[in-house]
């Protein structure tokens, strides 16, 4: 049986980010992906997911500068400072 996480950078957009893990549940995912959940804390997205019963699945490290056009810094050796720090933040999320 396949078994599907909802992508909230796409889904549930009328909400705000944490508000669309819980829009997930009420919608019978048991997970979900986001692709830059930095917009919130490591610990409210934590929280949200343990009162919802979540698994965030999948999420990106930052990918830089956005509204510049970086789209990912693992391969700009000028933002190797920038990906380091990501991957950081990154680790903060994921644990």
């Amino acid at each position: 049986m396949p078994r599907f996480a909802a992508n909230i950078s796409t889904m549930f957009t009328e909400w705000d980010l944490l508000d669309r893990l819980d829009a997930a549940a009420e919608a019978g995912f048991r997970a979900v992906e986001c692709q830059s959940p930095y917009g919130v804390s490591a610990d409210a997205l934590a929280a949200r997911l343990s009162a919802t019963g979540l698994t965030l699945a999948l999420f990106n490290l930052p990918a830089g500068d956005w509204e510049a056009g970086e789209r990912g810094l693992a391969a700009l050796s000028d933002r190797f400072e920038a990906f380091r720090d990501g991957v950081a933040q990154g680790l903060d999320y994921a644990l």
